[in-house]
């Protein structure tokens, strides 16, 4: 059995997401985000009380991007992964990978407008700068979706894949503090693979969203 340690609008949503495309059994245990996590029992199964953290063949995996590569290999008739080798082997990498940089900066983010609850708190400087890395990250996004290739719907030549699941699931992120309309292709793209079963049914409901609001301006539009 695979079971997912999972909490609502973080890291361990891209995890739902691929299983769900994956197509294969598994239980998900879901955590509130609060200090349920670092719980003696928690503590665990996750040495240090964060999520994702997959139980899977008697072990335990606990970084989300090594969670991604291991299930992709683990289940290759799905085709969601680009095995060593392959042409588009080296980009699929690349990009599973960049949803760690943006969802770095989400992190940021979510610290400064939804843990710490006290303006006095936060950081007018934090929120922007964090807020430009986010929109470089896009930048990025945008022109890889815009290169000259023949229909370049995904973020591989090849198709959809799991890459398109984590930066799909770190923009989804993201787009709490930084707005899509500035960039069509990265919209196009978004809006096709979030159409996909498999996102839909790893969304939260609605009284499991860590965020309250759909999107917190930086600190000089507030």
């Amino acid at each position: 059995m695979i079971t997912l340690h999972h909490c609502h609008q973080t890291r361990s949503m891209r995890v739902l997401w691929l299983l769900n495309e994956l197509e294969v059994d598994f239980k998900v245990v879901i955590y509130p985000f609060d200090q349920t996590l670092k719980s003696d029992q928690y503590l665990t199964v996750h040495p240090v009380g964060r999520v994702p953290a997959l139980q899977i063949d008697g072990e335990v995996m606990f970084e989300s991007g090594a969670i991604v590569e291991y299930l992709c290999e683990r289940f290759p008739e799905a085709g969601l992964g680009r095995a060593p080798g392959d042409l588009d082997r080296m980009d699929w990498l690349n990009w599973v990978h960049f949803a760690e940089t943006i969802s770095q900066h989400t992190a940021a983010l979510t610290q400064q407008h939804v843990a710490l609850y006290e303006d006095a708190m936060r950081s007018p400087v934090v929120m922007k700068i964090e807020a430009k890395r986010i929109g470089k990250c896009f930048d990025a996004i945008e022109a890889r979706l815009d290169t000259p290739v023949e229909q370049r719907d995904y973020l591989l030549t090849s198709g959809f894949s799991a890459a398109d699941i984590g930066v799909g699931q770190a923009v989804y992120m993201a787009k709490h503090f930084v707005k899509l309309d500035p960039y069509p292709k990265l919209s196009a793209w978004y809006a096709r693979i979030t159409e996909r079963a498999g996102f839909q049914a790893a969304l939260p409901p609605d009284d499991g969203r860590l965020y309250a609001q759909d999107f917190y301006p930086v600190w000089s539009d507030v």
